[in-house]
């Protein structure tokens, strides 16, 4: 697909289209605010209020006592988490650990969240690596992504991704699709698009500004499988509708690939 000025066509036209570009709960609880119950699963006890302890839905909001907060999607496929903050889904990988707990873990094996068999919840961020505790909130809206989009939403998502790109950037990074951008294949390659903004923010934000300047454009390709390469200055993501949300590497991933 190509974005230019001129007619852009519909989705079974051929595509070369290129973009310029266009451009936490902060308040953190203390211990004596945060439920008894998540204190109790954190650290192996069981409180007075064990016995009545409700069941997480299985689509809600978690807040850190880090601070900032989380929703965590079980009712998916596959589970999936979003911060408040981003508009990054993460798929995520359950994995049995010790005591009965599951650790859930991102594209790159790194820890996210831990579910203690007790019912408490632990979170893994860059800012907290040892894990933090958080305290569920209350019920969400699943963040599923729908199956397709409409053309003119595509577009518009693909847009958002590279103004954001390019302010992190400081300067205008073209994105463009490889191939034929298909109704059953716009919610990866707009999600493909996302990540990569993601990736230039957190990386402008650690002042990575050098890694950002190695790319000029960005291209979107479909393949077998999720990846990230970077080759003349061209910084391709391939995205595997096969794979579902799945499908395309994650932000980390992506910085990983800029880090070599």
């Amino acid at each position: 697909m190509k974005f230019r000025k001129a007619e852009l066509g519909d989705w079974g036209a051929r595509a070369s289209l290129t973009i310029a570009a266009l451009m936490v709960m902060a308040a953190s609880a203390n211990a004596q605010q945060l439920p008894h119950s998540l204190r109790d699963a954190l650290l192996g006890h069981k409180g007075p209020a064990e016995t009545r302890r409700v069941a997480a839905p299985p689509v809600a909001r978690y807040v850190s006592e880090a601070g900032g907060g989380f929703i965590f999607d079980q009712a998916a496929p596959r589970p999936l988490m979003k911060f408040d903050n981003s508009a990054e889904v993460w798929v995520l990988s359950p994995q049995a650990a010790s005591r009965g707990d599951v650790i859930y873990r991102n594209d790159l094996g790194e820890p996210v969240l831990r579910v203690t068999k007790l019912g408490g919840m632990i979170l893994f961020t860059d800012d907290a690596p040892m894990g933090a505790a958080a305290a569920l909130s209350g019920r969400a809206t699943s963040i599923q992504p729908p199956s397709i989009l409409s053309f003119s939403v595509f577009i518009q998502r693909v847009r958002i991704a590279t103004a954001r790109a390019s302010r992190a950037a400081q300067r205008d990074i073209e994105f463009s699709t490889v191939e034929d951008v298909r109704p059953e294949t716009s919610v990866l390659a707009a999600d493909s698009a996302t990540v990569v903004a993601e990736a230039f923010e957190r990386m402008a934000r650690k002042g990575d500004r050098s890694l950002i300047s190695r790319i000029a454009r960005v291209l979107l390709a479909e393949g077998h499988k999720p990846a990230a390469s970077l080759k003349d200055g061209s910084l391709t993501i391939t995205y595997s509708p096969d794979q579902g949300v799945a499908g395309r590497p994650s932000s980390k991933r992506i910085i990983k690939v800029l880090n070599r």
